[in-house]
């Protein structure tokens, strides 16, 4: 993904970033009317508006940076040190480098390098895939957020795989993927692991929180031939209209590339 604020980029991101950005303004309100001592530790030492937030496999902060953008303190935790260099300069390109700090790390042992219980918003975006033990890289992003956190997680979409296999002649292939347990089309399939939105939103609440909002994403963007986009007029923006229309419906659940789930600790 690029980063949602670029037009092009917004096809992949759009509908994620519109529903993140509205909870993060929710929590600022939420916590701008608690008492200090009841939004966690360190609570009161925050900027009036000023939230903390914890990326997960942020990468090289494609929400991240647009997040410190909003006024945040961002912590990302990232195995890949390209990333977290990629990372520190678009920071500093976008001016926020004072509110974005990247660390090296993995959703195993985040505790080593992450506060627990620490922030007001976690971000758990392309982990659950890769993750040995999704289950617990949940249960750890969970820890991570303070009484009456938000989580955002996004994941592989079973459906959406495959449809692209069988778009592209794969039909064989598409046959695997509803087969296998993982969600995998083959032993070339670079993702390890996909989910339908009941098994993702099942983990979500297994791990305490309860599920707000749920989300597909890139239901038709990653079907629809890029030049289509690029020389039709206003194409883009229509596209980007119908993304958004369809995201909450769960009829294009079972079909979207990537799923989102908004939750909420209790």
């Amino acid at each position: 993904m690029s980063d949602p604020l670029r037009p092009r980029a917004s096809l992949r991101t759009a509908v994620v970033w519109e529903v993140l950005k509205d909870a993060l303004d929710r929590r600022v309100k939420a916590v701008g009317q608690a008492p200090a001592e009841s939004a966690g530790e360190g609570a009161g030492e925050r900027a009036p508006g000023v939230l903390d937030v914890l990326d997960t496999g942020g990468g090289s902060g494609n929400f991240a940076v647009p997040v410190a953008r909003l006024g945040h303190r961002v912590t990302v935790v990232d195995p890949s040190p390209n990333a977290l260099f990629a990372l520190e300069r678009r920071a500093a390109e976008a001016g926020v480098a004072d509110r974005v700090r990247g660390i090296q790390g993995d959703a195993h042992g985040l505790f080593d390098v992450a506060e627990r219980g620490g922030y007001d918003v976690v971000l758990c975006h392309g982990v659950l895939e890769y993750v040995d033990d999704p289950a617990e890289g949940l249960r750890n992003a969970v820890a991570a957020l303070r009484p009456a956190g938000t989580l955002s997680v996004l994941a592989a979409g079973l459906g959406g795989a495959v449809l692209a296999r069988a778009l592209a002649g794969h039909f064989t292939e598409a046959r695997q993927a509803l087969a296998d347990p993982a969600g995998r089309w083959g032993a070339g399939d670079p993702v390890p692991r996909r989910f339908t939105s009941e098994q993702l939103t099942e983990l979500v609440e297994a791990a305490g929180l309860e599920v707000g909002a749920v989300h597909g994403v890139r239901v038709f963007a990653d079907l629809v031939p890029g030049v289509l986009v690029d020389t039709e007029p206003d194409a883009l923006e229509a596209l980007l209209q119908l993304e958004a229309a369809a995201a909450e419906l769960p009829a294009f659940h079972a079909v979207a590339t990537q799923l989102h789930v908004l939750a909420e600790r209790d």
